[in-house]
């Protein structure tokens, strides 16, 4: 199960994610994303209680990459986990992403 939670925060969408990105839920998190991602837009992936993401979560993440960088938009992805963090530098997804440790720190990396 998943629960996303979106918030403005100074003119940034803020998309807090808890529980697990799999395949089930991998396309929700898409969805939910996706529309917000309009030219030029700011966009932070809260993921501090994400315990588990699969292979599917990681072909969404790079799906979002895609289209916001295509809007000329920019995504942080914020308080990974130690696992995840790891699968995605294996994987060489982390090359795609700004990553922050926590929401305040993604806030102000996009502070003019």
């Amino acid at each position: 199960m998943l629960e996303i939670n979106v918030e403005t925060v100074q003119e940034i969408s803020v998309i807090k994610l808890i529980g697990e990105i799999d395949a089930a839920t991998a396309v929700t998190v898409q969805q939910t994303v996706l529309p917000l991602s309009l030219p030029n837009s700011s966009l932070i992936l809260e993921m501090t209680q994400v315990a588990y993401m699969s292979s599917a979560g990681l072909r969404m993440l790079l799906s979002v990459y895609r289209h916001i960088s295509g809007n000329q938009g920019r995504v942080i992805l914020v308080g990974l986990s130690n696992e995840l963090s790891d699968t995605m530098s294996m994987t060489g997804f982390l090359t795609y992403f700004t990553i922050h440790g926590t929401l305040d720190e993604g806030l102000q990396a996009f502070a003019p």
